[in-house]
């Protein structure tokens, strides 16, 4: 199908679930790609109590606080 046309499905409302290959499929910005930061012993300790109290875990909470900051500063 050429993307003319799927375009014109979608657009219609029809489903086009069945023309697409989900075994492609990727999300832009969303691949995760790891970093190691090394933090002092007490801020760990505190990221955990952190963590802990929100019932998350420290990778998590990291994530959280990261993005939530960025979004600020955006």
């Amino acid at each position: 199908m050429k993307a003319h046309d799927f375009d014109k499905k979608f657009d219609a409302g029809a489903d086009v679930s069945g023309d697409v290959d989900w075994s492609k499929a990727r999300r832009p910005n969303l691949e995760l790609k790891r970093v190691n930061v090394d933090f002092p012993a007490w801020v760990v300790e505190a990221l955990d109590q952190e963590a802990r109290r929100l019932g998350v875990t420290r990778q998590a909470l990291v994530k959280l606080w990261i993005a939530e900051r960025l979004e600020r500063a955006a």
